[in-house]
């Protein structure tokens, strides 16, 4: 299929109107217009991406898990200390985001510029045109109206031809030959005119189609570059999710090696009070110290009984001093 192109499709059959020429003017306006939208898209976006890694930088200060202890302590800082990468590589995405808006920028201004000469360079051969082109229509009626005004002499000098009066016949002739003289320069200015004007309009033919091929170059160069633009801030995107992925991957090894076990027998070995419970409170009778029938058995000793009556001795005497002997056996005496 044959390809389009500017220089084949933007013409009008009037010599003085421009439509074809502006239609084109109007497209190339709208894609700096689009560039803008672009640019200003970009910009925008690397402000958000700058206010998130702020947001990001500030949570990953904050207190989490700051009383934990062990392998979930260990995953919970690597979770801070990611966030806190993560943060920072939001932060230069934001940074990449606004070297190419201000790459954008530049070549919207310096197609601009190129673009600047061209229109002022085509606006004054419009003009030219036009002015010659009204130039040549006058001079063409200012000669078809002295050609009018020849025949007419020249008839008005004929009809009078057989007339006896002389100078009546003298004035009218030299009245023909003066419109003859008229329509002759009005001609040779005519043509003149029509002459540069087809020189202008040769000039013209040649400066349209340059600056077609011209705008039609730069309009390529815009939607490649607007294209490729896109394309790299959308690889920086995926890039980020990537590099935020591999980022979260070290949470999560982290949160591999945490050991739900270990934790638990760090802390009982870290905080641990001792290895037996309270034994329960009992009953106890202040007078003969048993124990409740309801009371549950202790494991302390009880207490000593209290001692009885003292006994009787087995002898009364009191000549001789010896050990006296009682029932009791836990019980003696010495006597005197």
């Amino acid at each position: 299929m044959k390809n389009l192109h500017f220089k084949d499709f933007f013409w009008n059959p009037d010599l003085t109107c421009t439509g074809g020429y502006d239609a084109i003017i109007q497209y190339l306006s709208d894609g700096k217009r689009t560039c803008k939208e672009v640019e200003d898209f970009m910009k925008a976006r690397a402000s958000v991406e700058e206010r998130y890694a702020k947001d990001l930088l500030g949570l990953s200060k904050k207190v989490c898990g700051h009383n934990e202890m062990n392998t979930l302590k260990r995953s919970l800082d690597m979770l801070k200390l990611q966030t806190e990468q993560v943060s920072l590589s939001h932060l230069q995405l934001a940074q990449s985001m606004r070297e190419e808006a201000k790459k954008l920028e530049e070549f919207k201004e310096k197609q601009k510029e190129a673009r600047k000469k061209i229109e002022q360079h085509m606006d004054a051969i419009h003009k030219q045109k036009a002015s010659q082109f009204k130039k040549t229509m006058d001079s063409k009626k200012t000669y078809e109206q002295k050609c009018r005004d020849k025949e007419e002499a020249e008839q008005n000098m004929n009809r009078n031809t057989n007339t006896s009066n002389t100078k009546h016949i003298e004035k009218l002739y030299s009245k023909a030959q003066q419109a003859k003289q008229n329509a002759e320069e009005a001609d040779r200015l005519y043509q003149q005119n029509v002459t540069t004007l087809t020189k202008i309009g040769e000039d013209w033919l040649k400066e349209h189609v340059n600056a077609c091929e011209m705008f039609e170059k730069q309009s390529v160069e815009r939607i490649n570059f607007l294209r490729n633009t896109v394309w790299t801030h959308l690889n920086q995107l995926s890039q980020q999710c990537v590099s935020s992925d591999e980022l979260y991957e070290e949470v999560r090894k982290s949160l591999e090696q945490c050991d739900i076990q270990e934790d638990i027998e760090h802390f009982v070995n870290l905080r641990r009070t001792g290895g037996k419970p309270p034994a329960p409170v009992v009953y106890e009778n202040f007078y003969n110290g048993q124990k409740s029938p309801t009371a549950a058995p202790s494991s302390r000793l009880p207490p000593p009984p209290r001692r009885g009556l003292l006994p009787e001795p087995t002898t009364n005497s009191r000549d001789d001093s010896h050990y006296s002997v009682v029932q009791d056996d836990e019980y003696s005496v010495i006597q005197y």
